[in-house]
């Protein structure tokens, strides 16, 4: 019995420490771990990428789709306001039909003021003519005011110039054809004649002026 306790005792006894320190130093340092290392590290470094790339991709995405919604957005504003025009605007090609009628009322109201008879006539005619023109105004047609006023070359159609000292110089002094307005738009411009400053007399004249 005793020798056999003494060879398990032999068989049980740990390895020399040194020996046992190398070998392990030995297996950390094999190549095949090297490997799972590296690995690892671009396993855990791939999502934290794909992160950075999927908020710049949102970045572009959400700029792409807050210019189309601007550009949609205005379209939709254009379209509004093109309709809107079509329709104030509708009856343009009629009320230009209609306004040489007035033309001709406002006419012969003039040609009968002239005279001493045909009055029941010209009250008939004055109550056509305001009839017309409240017509008009309920349409959006509105007259415009010429004489007196700064020649506007948006508004009148100037017909010449006339030397007068009643009206300043570059001033509307006589309206042949009464001009009007469509909702602020130009529907007809008045056709007029603009003041301009009388000339001097010649010399001579004012010479002959001063000896009498």
């Amino acid at each position: 019995m005793a020798k056999k306790l003494k060879k398990q005792k032999k068989q049980e006894t740990p390895a020399d420490p040194e020996v046992v320190e190398e070998t392990a130093s030995d297996e950390a340092e094999t190549p095949v771990e090297v490997e799972v290392e590296e690995q690892t590290e671009a396993v855990e470094a791939g999502p934290e990428q794909l992160l950075a790339d999927a908020r710049i991709e949102a970045s572009k995405n959400w700029d792409l789709y807050l210019r189309e919604r601007a550009d949609l957005e205005n379209f939709r504003k254009r379209s509004q306001r093109e309709k809107e025009d079509a329709i104030r605007f509708a009856n343009d090609r009629l009320l230009k039909e209609m306004i040489p009628v007035l033309d001709n009322l406002e006419r012969a109201i003039e040609h009968a003021a002239e005279g001493s008879e045909g009055d029941s006539l010209l009250e008939g005619v004055n109550m056509t003519v305001e009839m017309f023109r409240k017509t008009l105004e309920g349409f959006g047609v509105k007259p415009i005011d010429a004489v007196g006023t700064p020649f506007d070359p948006n508004l009148h159609q100037a017909m010449g110039q006339v030397e007068t000292e009643e009206y300043s110089p570059n001033t509307v002094a006589t309206e042949f054809q009464k001009g009007y307005l469509l909702h602020d738009r130009l529907l007809r411009p008045s056709l007029v004649m603009v003041a301009k400053t009388p000339a001097a007399p010649p010399a001579n004249e004012v010479d002959d002026a001063d000896q009498d």
